[in-house]
């Protein structure tokens, strides 16, 4: 584990690569003038399988092969062939990989922890991981994980005798300084499609976005001020949607993507983004960015052969074709003949991984336009998050 100091110094290298990055692929920067860049002391991330780093795995069944392999050579609990972006945010901000909440093994929790769970929903759903793949661990659920978390590695902390002891513990007085991220709503979405009931969803999305809200009000009471929210993406361009042959062209839009589906994620999104301006007014000395993720991942579709990618609605990994499901990894037999869905050739020329979930190459592409800033409002890179927007 490296020391603090030696941290501080990963920052600095890491920061300065990066702008490198950018400037080499064309990425837009956000100006910052006369603000110095955060001292985040940990990261904390809430979400689902866009952000999960093993807590869905360690909770129910471990991923197995091929997920994992372009990275880490191995399946690591991520639903993709590589990393995710809160796998590039905690790079960019010079900290490990997220350690899982529910991953007792070989995990450390100095500088933040990942509550995100694969098939996680905003407001509770009665569905089932076994039914339809919804999680258990709502965010509400995830938020009182949380204050069990601080609550008890804050007393061992307190309780050790020596620095080893402490070493995988995170320090009382960082968690006032750390980012806190969320990324999460899509599968509120889907359990919206799947009831097909447009006006259920219409007066749903206000008391979904407020269980959000009142998750970031619970972080806040207790000392958390740097918020960094994601809104949702663009669920109809998942391609796990669109190998139907009873698709109507009318039902697309130019990019190829069902525009009803679209259409959930921008109601719930605008709904997001003001109550986001609302906490922003209600919560004193905070700082809340909101990340339009729909914009950037409907941008890379959109020029996906223009960024180095293959058409955005073909699949990496696994077979969906009408009813024909066989998802990444997976073995079926259909008419007597055996079905292995793996891995393409090359991820890194696919968007999507899985139909479901974007590769390492698209989550990268993503992670560079939004950490810079050029997707947020207020307009500042993750770098600067802490600052007061109002200023």
């Amino acid at each position: 584990m490296l020391s603090f100091g030696a941290m501080e110094n990963v920052k600095v290298i890491v920061i300065a690569a990066f702008s490198v990055v950018l400037y080499v692929l064309g990425v837009e920067s956000v100006e910052v003038k006369d603000l110095p860049p955060c001292n985040f002391k940990a990261l904390y991330n809430f979400g689902d399988s866009n952000s999960d780093t093993g807590g869905g795995s360690a909770a129910f069944w471990p991923a197995g092969p091929p997920s994992g392999t372009t990275f880490f050579g191995r399946p690591v609990g991520r639903g993709s062939d590589g990393r995710l972006m809160i796998d590039f945010i905690a790079e960019h901000l010079g900290f490990p990989y997220l350690s899982p909440y529910l991953d007792s093994i070989g995990t450390s929790y100095r500088y933040g922890a990942n509550f995100a769970i694969g098939g996680s929903t905003i407001r509770p759903q009665n569905e089932s991981m076994r039914l339809n793949g919804v999680s258990p661990f709502s965010l509400d659920i995830q938020i009182v994980q949380f204050d069990q978390f601080k609550s008890r590695t804050s007393y061992f902390y307190e309780q050790a005798k020596s620095d080893s002891q402490r070493s995988s513990l995170p320090r009382p007085e960082d968690f006032s300084e750390a980012l806190y991220v969320f990324d999460i709503g899509q599968n509120d979405i889907a359990a919206a499609l799947r009831k097909n009931n447009d006006t259920d969803f219409h007066v749903s999305v206000s008391d979904i976005i407020d269980q959000l809200a009142k998750a970031v009000q619970n972080l806040h009471d207790q000392g958390a001020r740097t918020f960094w929210i994601h809104n949702t993406g663009p669920i109809g361009c998942l391609p796990v949607s669109l190998h139907y042959h009873g698709i109507k062209p009318e039902e697309l839009d130019d990019h190829g993507c069902l525009k009803a589906q679209n259409e959930y994620s921008t109601e719930f999104n605008r709904n997001l983004k003001d109550r986001v301006i609302k906490l922003r007014s209600g919560l004193s000395n905070s700082m809340v960015t909101y990340v339009d993720m729909y914009a950037a991942k409907y941008q890379l579709i959109g020029n996906a052969e223009q960024q180095g990618f293959r058409d955005a609605a073909e699949i990496c990994c696994g077979f969906h074709e009408d009813d024909i499901q066989v998802y990444c990894g997976n073995k079926v037999k259909i008419n007597g003949t055996e079905i292995y869905a793996g891995s393409c050739e090359n991820p890194s020329k696919y968007i999507s991984w899985d139909g479901a979930h974007y590769s390492e190459a698209a989550n990268h592409w993503v992670a560079n336009h939004i950490i810079n800033g050029s997707f947020s409002d207020p307009p500042l890179p993750i770098t600067h998050a802490c600052h007061n927007s109002r200023l």
